[in-house]
């Protein structure tokens, strides 16, 4: 009789406004990013914006006792806050440390919400028990997660806390081969001789392989010395591979991501790339350099930083060199982010934690090794050190986030440190000629400066504050165009007039445009327009004044490279597919499209010759494109 009349005398919940938020916050968080691809940081913040209007439902709508409001609260609060201390570090780190709160608070009001529908007809005991129950259930679920990263759009890869990552898997398997050619610790400030390192030899290689004698630069750069006689598919890779084809780091010769004098096939339907390898690689978002029958990449595996050399014809090592560093954040992973430069018979790379490395292309001994995160008195910014190194004469520069710093690249001596340009950055140095005047340029937190390759000498500069990812770009004028990023994405491009007189040199913004906006995909610059990324959507601005001239084709934030020579672009979307489109400013056009990688694909792709090389943080491939008429 007693629980009858305590049923009888609780008033019943109010739970139309509830159920009402709780659809919205379903609609908007799972199912608006399933209709409309690219809006994840969108469904997020609805979910946000419903799951406040679930709260406030609940507090001053739902006729419950006073007491279960605020106690419903103060336990979801209590909830989370426990939470956090159990959690997967990935997501306790998520989102500069608010995943959790972002992702969690909507997943309990729902919660809460549903708990209200379902035990409406309890009796006040079992209906407070089971909304304890359902809060801390709800609270629970998160620590059987874990995140393998962010999307381009801020949407979370969530997976079982259990299951192994691609690293894991790829180092349980690694175990049996061991291959290492040099091993490095903890760079030290001081130039670390190759001597004191390594004495020289390569390590022992894997069954099966031969050590590292280097087949393509034995043949590009030892007249005399003969191949041995590749294998019968090695011959059929090959024949793709013009071996003299050389692609020095990061975006090519130029940074510019455009590769004159290279036609290929573009009807995918009757000639579609033909993939010649595939392997696993370690995660991180380095690109490639080329030479010959040789690539060079970066990548983590387990506690060190890898430079690895594998062979362009069939995927297989040559050589790798250990670094004793591991960097890791939430949101991009584990890895390194910088791409290898080649220059005189060397390979330099720059890692996440700052590590400088000068390593003899052929075998991966070390020359010398800095730590130029030491050297420049930089902590390691939020994402990691990003810049590749810059080989400009006889120094190579890398930037620690705003600051330049240049070393003698043969010995490794410092020759000169820039002053900091404020903010931060993750964009690599640029080498430009600008009214006949060699210069590096860097876009860093404060804007775009100009140095002199000899001194580092402050040429000019132009403020435009935010944190700058993308290179800059040159204009066949001697205009350059720039690019910046804010807390919430991208913020625009901007022209500027560059010129040097009497007076000295003289910077003026032309204009500044929204209708693209790179965020840390590169665009490249063709005829008289821009063609690059706007958010997750392929555009096409004109340089005159910044209007876009067309804009379409979803490809996430993905990467792309230009072949001039037929008005085309070679698109690597997010997900790993492949696509030709029109690099024509009348409309948008995609030629063919098909499936490459697996996985979240951010690295640059590089073509040499008519092959296509494609990576991400767990796998690469090579890809035989058909040359163009035949």
């Amino acid at each position: 009789m007693a629980i009858e009349h305590e049923r009888i005398a609780r008033k019943p919940l109010r739970l139309w406004p509830g159920v009402a938020a709780a659809v919205l916050l379903v609609l908007l968080r799972f199912v608006l990013p399933v209709i409309f691809p690219g809006t994840a940081m969108l469904a997020v913040l609805g979910a946000l914006a419903a799951a406040v209007l679930i709260v406030v439902w609940w507090v001053f709508f739902s006729q419950a006792p006073w007491s279960e409001r605020v106690a419903a609260v103060v336990l979801m609060i209590a909830g989370l806050f426990a939470t956090s201390r159990i959690v997967h570090e990935s997501i306790r780190g998520g989102m500069m440390g608010m995943m959790l709160p972002i992702y969690g608070f909507p997943i309990l009001s729902l919660a809460l919400a549903a708990w209200a529908v379902a035990s409406r007809r309890l009796a006040a005991g079992p209906q407070r028990a089971t909304m304890v129950g359902t809060i801390l259930l709800a609270c629970a679920v998160w620590t059987l997660l874990r995140t393998d990263g962010i999307t381009g759009d801020g949407g979370s890869q969530l997976a079982w806390r259990w299951t192994p990552t691609p690293e894991e898997r790829l180092l349980a398997q690694a175990r049996e081969k061991p291959l290492d050619s040099a091993r490095g610790g903890a760079a030290a400030p001081a130039p670390v001789r190759a001597a004191a390192e390594t004495p020289g030899k390569p390590g022992p290689a894997e069954p099966g392989l031969e050590p590292p004698p280097t087949l393509a630069l034995a043949a590009a750069d030892s007249p005399g010395k003969r191949v041995p006689a590749p294998s019968g598919d090695e011959k059929a890779a090959r024949s793709a591979d013009p071996p003299n084809v050389e692609w020095p780091g990061f975006r090519g010769p130029d940074r510019d991501g455009s590769i004159p004098g290279v036609r290929i096939e573009t009807d995918w339907s009757k000639s579609p790339p033909v993939e010649l390898w595939r392997r696993a690689i370690g995660p991180g978002w380095s690109s490639f350099a080329v030479r010959g029958d040789l690539l060079y990449t970066q990548e983590q595996r387990g506690e060190d930083e890898i430079v690895a050399c594998y062979r362009v014809s069939t995927g297989e090592p040559v050589w790798r060199h250990r670094d004793a560093a591991r960097f890791w954040e939430s949101n991009g992973g584990p890895g390194p982010r910088g791409t290898p430069t080649l220059g005189n018979g060397r390979v330099y790379t720059f890692g996440a934690t700052g590590i400088l490395n000068a390593l003899d292309a052929a075998t991966g001994s070390v020359v010398w090794s800095r730590n130029a995160a030491s050297d420049t008195g930089v902590e390691i910014p939020g994402w990691g050190f990003s810049s590749s190194p810059l080989v400009v004469g006889d120094v190579v520069v890398v930037a620690t986030s705003g600051v330049l710093a240049a070393y003698d690249r043969s010995t490794g001596d410092s020759r000169w440190v820039s002053k900091a340009a404020g903010g931060g950055s993750y964009s690599s140095p640029h080498l430009a000629t600008i009214d006949g005047v060699t210069q590096i340029l860097l876009m860093a937190g404060g804007g775009v400066r100009s140095v002199a390759p000899a001194d580092g000498t402050l040429l000019w500069e132009h403020q435009w504050p935010g944190a700058p990812i993308v290179q800059p770009a040159l204009v066949a004028d001697g205009g350059v165009l720039i690019s910046t990023a804010g807390a919430a994405g991208a913020l625009g491009t901007r022209r500027l007039a560059v010129a040097h007189g009497p007076a000295g040199w003289k910077v003026e913004e032309r204009w500044t445009s929204n209708r693209l906006k790179p965020y840390f995909n590169d665009f490249v610059v063709h005829k008289g327009h821009a063609y690059g990324f706007d958010g997750f959507i392929l555009a096409s601005m004109d340089l005159a004044d910044g209007a876009r001239k067309w804009k379409g084709g979803r490809y996430g934030h993905g990467q792309l490279v230009l072949l001039p020579d037929q008005d085309l672009l070679l698109v690597v979307s997010e997900d790993g597919e492949l696509a030709l489109v029109a690099a024509t400013p009348d409309r948008f056009t995609e030629l063919a499209r098909v499936p490459a990688i697996e996985g979240k694909t951010w690295n640059h792709p590089v073509l040499v010759g008519n092959v296509l090389l494609v990576r991400n943080g767990e796998e690469m491939a090579a890809f035989r494109l058909a040359p163009a008429g035949r």
